[in-house]
């Protein structure tokens, strides 16, 4: 007797799959079709003008990045801007894996539970938002800093720290740090809630403490969240938040500000430069599927771990 067929709409997953449906859709509207876009990197695009009316270069753009002097000395700049600010974040980064490691050590649930959140909030809290917090507080006229220096005899004139190139990759990252630790911590304080509770038990009885429980139980458990993380974050090395930087950065932080989504856009939108911004941008994508397709092979080779 053959067997009857499940009906579609019946069948395990089904209903899963109409919930994400939505999202699907709008990830692909969103970051798929404007990938049609690279294609203007290869044609002296001018707006306006057809593509199809549009002279083909080739690889005139991308070369250029190389050959031309000016370009060399611009693309190094705003690349040399892009690694520091990600590399002094990376330094940072490991703040999350030991805020969760603090809050599981935690006895009382309802302290706990405030300080996950409250460390949580600023995550949702906008970019413009938060400049329009830093302006209040350092700001040359208004800032609540500089007031209580002048008050406190401690500097004669204001500072303006919003407009200093000193320190701005350090500044760009603590604020990047308050706002997003908690949140990140979120993957982590799962990744150890999911821990044998018998391990733990079974450390106690050996006599570890909070330090010995953590470099043998925690730690090795953690490490698939802590590979997931690693290739990821060398996915976005050549990304930064692009908000943040565009809210904080201005012309006399150029030269240290400057980032490659930020020069893409000022360079490709605000000058219709498309053709250059393209190439960059285009480079930019190259080079992080590079890094993440490599992490991903070497984290399978060494530790047995990897995203696919």
């Amino acid at each position: 007797m053959e067997k009857k067929k499940t009906p579609l709409f019946k069948q395990k997953g089904f209903h899963l799959f109409l919930m994400n449906l939505p999202f699907l859709v709008l990830v692909f509207i969103l970051s798929y079709l404007p990938l049609r876009g690279w294609v203007n990197a290869f044609y002296n695009y001018k707006p306006g003008i057809p593509l199809s009316q549009s002279t083909f270069v080739g690889l005139k753009y991308f070369t250029m990045m190389f050959k031309d002097r000016l370009a060399v000395r611009e693309v190094g700049r705003v690349m040399a801007n892009t690694l520091g600010i990600n590399l002094i974040s990376y330094c940072f980064s490991p703040l999350a894996m030991f805020f969760a490691m603090f809050l599981t050590e935690m006895r009382g649930k309802w302290f706990k539970k405030f300080v996950q959140t409250a460390t949580t909030l600023p995550n949702f809290i906008s970019w413009v938002t938060v400049y329009a917090i830093a302006f209040s507080l350092f700001s040359v006229s208004d800032g609540l800093v500089n007031h209580l220096l002048l008050n406190l005899g401690i500097v004669n004139e204001p500072i303006n720290f919003l407009t200093q190139t000193g320190g701005l990759w350090l500044k760009m990252v603590l604020w990047g740090v308050w706002k997003g630790t908690g949140w990140s911590a979120i993957l982590y304080f799962a990744a150890m809630t999911n821990v044998n509770p018998e391990l733990y038990e079974a450390c106690k009885i050996d006599g570890a403490g909070p330090m010995r429980r953590t470099l043998v139980v925690t730690l090795p458990e953690m490490l698939p969240v802590v590979s997931f993380s690693l290739i990821m974050s060398l996915s976005t090395i050549l990304s930064n938040d692009f908000e943040q930087v565009l809210l904080f950065y201005n012309p006399a932080v150029y030269n240290v500000g400057d980032i490659i989504d930020t020069w893409v856009y000022r360079v490709g939108l605000l000058n219709n430069q498309y053709s250059i911004g393209s190439a960059v941008s285009l480079m930019k994508a190259i080079v992080s599927m590079v890094l993440i397709v490599s992490a991903n092979y070497v984290s399978r080779r060494l530790s047995g771990r990897s995203m696919w």
